[in-house]
């Protein structure tokens, strides 16, 4: 399954708690990710449930809106991110190796 940045910023989001739509989105931009389109959200997170990464459930009842929808990684979701993380690691030593990234660079 390809993990697009959307999908593994997402994935990534979800990790530590569950959020809905918005506070994925300002996950994602706190930690300087790109800007996300509420639209956009949305659509991959129904992808995202398609696929068996995500599942959606009513807001917890001591939501501040009963009205929001939150988001939860499945078992599927968390071995696809630990997958697309160490590819990255694999990606960014290559980086280095090859001098294009420096040991000191963030």
């Amino acid at each position: 399954m390809e993990v697009t940045p959307l999908t593994y910023e997402i994935l990534l989001a979800l990790a530590d708690e569950d959020r809905h739509g918005y506070g994925i989105i300002k996950e994602i931009e706190g930690r300087g990710g790109a800007a996300v389109s509420t639209g956009a959200m949305y659509l991959a997170l129904h992808r995202m449930q398609d696929e068996g990464l995500v599942v959606g459930a009513i807001s917890p009842p001591d939501s501040e809106d009963a009205r929001r929808r939150y988001y939860r990684i499945t078992e599927v979701g968390r071995n696809l991110a630990q997958r697309e993380s160490e590819r990255l690691v694999r990606l960014v030593a290559t980086a280095r190796k090859k001098r294009v990234l420096t040991e000191d660079a963030a």
